[in-house]
């Protein structure tokens, strides 16, 4: 039964790589094929701006009507570099203050799975970019991969990323060690450098994307997938302000999903304004894949914990106003790949029936959910084209 419910799992997580291309432990390099990875964000006057990578390039764009046409880009790195922008390592974009855009990605080296975590900043609104700088002082050819982006009120420049330093000596002194290690940094001088990085917590997934969120205080909510116990593979929260020391890390989801690999599905978040923070995750326990969701309640079970979706729905986002609730996914269909939607009402209590808002005959990378105003899109990259699909009116 053990075998059979392993191989189940393994066909969850086949299926879900049809969905796009999240499975695969390749890089981007330069000269290959365009990849899909991309993300999105909203500046306050409602300018959409998009970053993509091809060619060794990372490319910015912007949009003035929400998402019907995008300008030229502008190659984010004007020196050619590789450039990860497929699975789930992406390249990021955060806005500041005063016409700030900060950009990270990941530069892979050439052992397998390795990587730095690279960033590059404009202060005069996308014209021109800063040479890229490397985040973290450690510069060991190990997996240094799959960062996160944000920036908190004060203007202070978060990085988060997948670090296996600490495998690497465990392994040299002939100890065990699971999974990797989350690391951060901060810039406190609007990415000019960073301070040295600091560990965030032991046993993290080695191949799943990090969510990062903003909470009302002005502090950056962190949600990624750990590694307990017996290759349990549930998920840790944490919330990160400038200056402090020894952040609380909880285990928050407890879906008891083992698996003795990283299965290239991270989770989504979302904080409302009173300080709750909603979650959307993937397990496929006992062989069911699942899209789950569920009100982070760190250190005990989610409430309001939901099944979102099952059997070809991956890589989900959730967004969060006042009492409503969005969550996406790529759904896999017969003909390509379809971006699904369920929408509650009542602050996550229940859901209504899933939607399908928009669909390609092809891959499509991981959906985003974002808010400008008082409307709710979903950024969603496919292999024909960048698409900004505003979810209806009633959002």
């Amino acid at each position: 039964m053990k075998t059979l419910e392993h191989l189940l799992a393994a066909c969850a997580v086949l299926l879900g790589s049809m969905v796009s291309p999240a499975f695969a432990h390749s890089d981007m390099h330069m000269g290959a094929e365009p990849t899909l990875g991309a993300s999105a964000v909203f500046a306050p006057d409602g300018r959409l701006w998009v970053v993509t990578a091809h060619d060794g390039h990372v490319w910015l764009r912007h949009s003035d009507d929400f998402g019907k046409t995008l300008s030229r880009p502008v190659a984010v790195n004007a020196e050619a570099e590789a450039v990860s922008a497929e699975g789930e390592n992406q390249p990021k974009i955060a806005l500041g203050s005063q016409g700030a855009i900060y950009v990270s990605w990941t530069h892979p080296l050439p052992k397998p799975w390795t990587g730095f975590i690279r960033f590059a900043r404009s202060l005069d609104g996308g014209k021109h970019f800063d040479a890229p700088i490397t985040v973290h002082h450690d510069r060991a050819q190990i997996t240094h991969r799959f960062g996160a982006l944000a920036v908190d009120a004060e203007g202070h420049v978060f990085v988060a990323w997948i670090d296996k330093r600490d495998l690497a000596a465990a392994k040299a002194d002939g100890k065990p060690y699971a999974g990797a290690a989350v690391y951060y940094a901060w810039s406190g001088n609007r990415g000019k450098s960073f301070e040295p990085e600091r560990k965030l917590a032991d046993h993290s997934c080695e191949c799943c994307r990090m969510a990062v969120a903003p909470t009302p205080d002005g502090d950056i909510g962190v949600f990624w997938r750990s590694v307990f116990g017996d290759n349990i593979r549930d998920h840790s929260y944490a919330v990160m302000h400038y200056g402090q020391d020894a952040p609380t890390v909880a285990r928050a989801t407890f879906t008891d999903w083992q698996v003795a690999g990283c299965p290239h599905q991270g989770p989504g978040l979302a904080l409302t304004a009173d300080g709750h923070a909603d979650g959307v995750w993937f397990s496929a326990k006992d062989g069911a894949p699942t899209i789950w969701y569920g009100t982070l309640d760190p250190g005990k079970k989610p409430r309001h914990l939901t099944k979102l979706a099952g059997s070809g729905a991956a890589h989900a986002d959730v967004a969060v106003a006042g009492k409503t609730v969005w969550v996406v996914w790529n759904q896999f269909a017969p003909r390509g790949t379809e971006l699904a939607l369920r929408v509650s009402h009542d602050g996550g209590a229940s859901f209504g029936k899933p939607q399908t808002l928009a669909s390609v005959e092809g891959a499509a990378y991981s959906p985003q959910l974002l808010r400008f105003h008082d409307r709710t899109y979903v950024a969603w990259n496919t292999d024909k084209g960048f698409k900004l699909v505003r979810i209806g009116s009633r959002s």
